[in-house]
């Protein structure tokens, strides 16, 4: 009990420390500060919340989030590198909205620093907490893991680096693997969704 108590006080601290230029989660009972990311890292976050936001806004399918959306969990505060909320959800958003519940979808994109999150306790509160479907995207290696969430567990339904990717949560958002890592392909398929 005397955890919790301490817990949760600092969590109630992690909150007034938190700007929104920091970027920084809540994991575990501690604070964690992130450094900047790599260039990759970034071209991968771009090109892919490109391909994502284009599809749900033309689509009318709710709100894409990247980077500094703070998703507020039982336990834990997460900022997912790209989220998506269906409409059920973010019809309720506010403009001065701080803290988001868990999204339908999340995508981490992997670097040294944060893998073992990705992979540990941000892979099973996901899943707790009902988001439909995770990816964890490798902008090093150049692979993406599809997880869908199976009787409140995750299961691997594609890890690949070629081909295309249908996404469970995004009605008919299917894209080229490729297109989240080669900005050639990414103008190709952004012109191909519809």
């Amino acid at each position: 009990m005397k955890k919790i108590v301490e817990e949760n006080q600092k969590r109630l601290e992690f909150y007034e420390k938190i700007t929104p230029s920091t970027k920084a989660e809540f994991i575990n009972g501690k604070i964690i500060v992130h450094s900047p990311v790599m260039l990759r890292h970034n071209r991968a976050t771009l090109l892919f919340s490109s391909l994502l936001n284009n599809y749900v806004v033309t689509n009318n399918l709710g709100y894409v989030g990247v980077e500094k959306i703070l998703i507020k969990l039982t336990r834990n505060d997460f900022e997912p590198d790209i989220c998506f909320f269906k409409n059920q959800k973010a019809k309720d958003f506010t403009d001065d909205q701080m803290f988001f519940p868990a999204p339908d979808f999340v995508v981490e994109i992997l670097s040294k620093s944060t893998e073992k999150n990705d992979r540990g306790v941000k892979f099973v509160d996901y899943a707790i907490h009902g988001v439909g479907e995770y990816w964890i995207i490798d902008p090093e290696k150049e692979f993406v893991e599809q997880y869908v969430l199976k009787d409140e567990e995750y299961e691997l339904i594609k890890k690949t680096n070629d081909g295309k990717i249908k996404n469970s949560q995004i009605e008919g958002f299917e894209i080229p693997v490729r297109a989240i890592f080669d900005e050639k392909e990414n103008l190709k398929a952004l012109n191909e969704l519809k």
